[in-house]
């Protein structure tokens, strides 16, 4: 794939170096997800997990939103005349569409930055904070609005939230679907980092060039370790650590890090 932007009608996809950047594009309509944006955006996902020449990901929005949520004009949930709405099976949608989707982003080969522009509601919200580090826009905000229609947190929204904030306040982001501005999604550790409006392109774009040029076989063992870390105890979590470094002893990196230090050179990574 060359450094030029490839569009698609619901996605957006570029690379500059070695990151790739896929931005939701239904602008008009806050980015809200339909089964065909769902299924382009997971595509969009597999093709940079194969192509070696990705290193990092961005992920962000078109427009003013980063993602509201699905479309709920979306035929998927409702019926075509909108009546009716509890006759579709929300539960294969989920199965279908949604749960490869935060799979696939729980499990890239590469890092993942979410830099979320504006609104991300319900599922928008939980799809950027599966994304393993998260910045967003001073402007920009968070909703679990899932309790205003009369369903739970999904995509990944149960399993994430208390592990990113604790019980206590996963149940009442949940439950009251309270607006979060950034400024205090930063301070209760819902997010990595806020910054003004104006440097978040950049801002993601720096961050995802130094992660790509950073150990990325090590950085995603990390991801998978500490996720598994919530429920396992501290003897099996210690020989977690122990089977990983034993297989990131005998990769290229380890040995590179290491000359390079001893050198007081810059290190070039490659493992992926």
């Amino acid at each position: 794939m060359s450094d030029a932007e490839i569009a698609s009608a619901s996605i957006r996809v570029a690379q500059q170096g070695a990151v790739r950047t896929i931005t939701l594009n239904r602008p008009a309509a806050l980015n809200s997800l339909t089964r065909e944006m769902l299924a382009a955006w997971l595509d969009a996902l597999e093709q940079a997990a194969a192509d070696p020449a990705v290193r990092a990901l961005v992920i962000t929005g078109a427009g003013r939103a980063f993602c509201a949520g699905q479309d709920l004009a979306d035929p998927a949930v409702a019926p075509a005349d909108g009546a009716n709405v509890a006759h579709a099976d929300l539960g294969r949608v989920i199965e279908d569409s949604y749960r490869p989707l935060v799979l696939r982003l729980r499990s890239m080969p590469v890092p993942v930055v979410a830099a979320v522009n504006g609104v991300a509601a319900g599922a928008g919200a939980n799809l950027a904070l599966a994304a393993d580090i998260v910045l967003a826009a001073e402007s920009a905000s968070f909703i679990q609005a899932f309790s205003k229609i009369g369903l739970v947190p999904d995509s990944g929204g149960t399993w994430l939230l208390p592990r990113l904030v604790g019980r206590a306040r996963a149940f009442g982001l949940a439950m009251l679907a309270e607006k979060l501005g950034a400024r205090e999604a930063e301070s209760i550790g819902l997010i990595w980092k806020c910054v003004p409006d104006a440097a978040l392109a950049r801002e993601a774009e720096t961050l995802a060039q130094r992660l790509a040029a950073m150990p990325v076989r090590a950085l995603v063992a990390m991801r998978g370790a500490i996720d598994d870390a919530a429920h396992l105890t501290l003897d099996a979590a210690l020989m977690r650590e122990a089977a990983l470094q034993r297989a990131l002893g005998h990769a290229h990196d380890y040995l590179e890090g290491v000359d390079a230090f001893r050198r007081k050179r810059a290190p070039i990574f490659t493992d992926r």
